[in-house]
């Protein structure tokens, strides 16, 4: 199963406030928000990661700049999703998995 989902992320975003001043940066944990929140707005994405999903892991490639136009790409994994962030020019901004809770 793959998934495409688009992600805008508002230049006035509250977590570029302070940081940094002058050269404004999303920070890695405010990305993950975003694409978690992206995933559990979808109910079939949402049941592939349960109630309580956890990061498996998550690198981040390239900086999240105010008013990004980014693209979140999920597969399926055994028991969660895998996710790339890409950037309008479909550079890879970050990756990583989220896993489902075990039972």
């Amino acid at each position: 199963m793959r998934s495409t989902l688009a992600l805008h992320i508002a230049a006035d975003h509250p977590a570029f406030a302070g940081h940094f001043p002058g050269q404004p940066l999303l920070p890695g944990v405010s990305l993950l928000a975003e694409v978690l929140e992206a995933v559990l707005a979808d109910p079939a994405l949402a049941a592939r990661v349960g109630a309580a999903p956890r990061i498996g892991n998550a690198k981040f490639l390239a900086p999240v700049r105010p008013g990004a136009q980014l693209q979140i790409v999920l597969d399926a994994t055994g028991r969660g999703l895998r996710f790339e962030v890409r950037d309008a020019g479909d550079r890879l901004v970050a990756s990583g998995q989220f896993d489902a809770a075990a039972p």
